[in-house]
């Protein structure tokens, strides 16, 4: 549903009667007075600057004259209003124009002098913003350098630790206890197979057989230790 249109605005009063000398078209209307006391920002200062406050002087109507035109025959007065920059002249010059319109030019000039300062610093500001966007560009692509350096070093020490790892250290105690069954299974063969010829070379076996599998019994006991969770800061 759309928005319902406001109302227009009754008619000014006095706007349907002459005059001898009315407001020219071609004069600008004044700009809306600035409230007294109005603050403006000021981003150089970091604080408010207050503009002066417009001076209450009422409009004269549709029936004021200039007093240069106080005493001029209707024929001048006719041939002033049929120029439009006579007409603008008459009513911006400095001693013609009327009190209330030259305090709406002076609150104006003064409005486009803040303008202009606004303008002038925050174009500083843009400059400083520029060269500020410009380090902070250059620090985050020093940034990603370093990054890049890191993950590279990160990558050369995870290699250069993988062997020491918790997986392989665990895959190599693994494959140490299969290796050692399979040396104590080798010795067993072999001494069946052959026999011991004295008491000596059977001494000396039993000796070699019994530390072999003394070392396969501790891998063993360690990897059930491990495979039950109690090697602690391995799992």
């Amino acid at each position: 549903m759309s928005a319902p249109t406001p109302p227009l605005l009754p008619p000014k009063p006095g706007s349907h009667e002459t005059s001898g000398i009315s407001t020219p078209s071609t004069v600008p209307p004044a700009p809306p007075p600035h409230p007294a006391g109005l603050e403006v920002y000021n981003p150089h200062e970091g604080d408010v600057a207050p503009l002066p406050p417009r001076p209450d002087i009422p409009d004269p109507g549709d029936n004021w004259l200039p007093q240069y035109l106080a005493d001029k025959p209707i024929q001048d007065l006719a041939a002033i209003l049929a120029s439009p920059e006579l007409l603008a002249s008459l009513t911006h010059s400095s001693s013609t124009i009327h009190p209330s319109l030259k305090a709406s030019h002076d609150s104006l000039t003064a409005s486009l002098t803040s303008n202009a300062e606004l303008a002038a610093r925050l174009q500083h500001l843009e400059h400083s913003l520029s060269q500020q966007r410009a380090s902070t560009q250059a620090q985050l692509l020093s940034t990603h350098a370093l990054e890049r350096a890191w993950k590279a070093k990160q990558g050369a020490m995870d290699d250069a630790l993988r062997p020491f790892s918790p997986a392989a250290m665990y895959q190599l105690l693994a494959a140490s206890t299969n290796e050692q069954a399979q040396v104590c299974a080798a010795m067993e063969e072999s001494f069946l197979a052959e026999g011991g010829e004295d008491e000596s070379e059977v001494g000396e076996w039993v000796k070699k057989y019994r530390e072999a599998r003394v070392l396969f019994y501790q891998r063993q006991e360690r990897k059930e230790r491990w495979d039950e969770g109690r090697v602690g800061g391995w799992r």
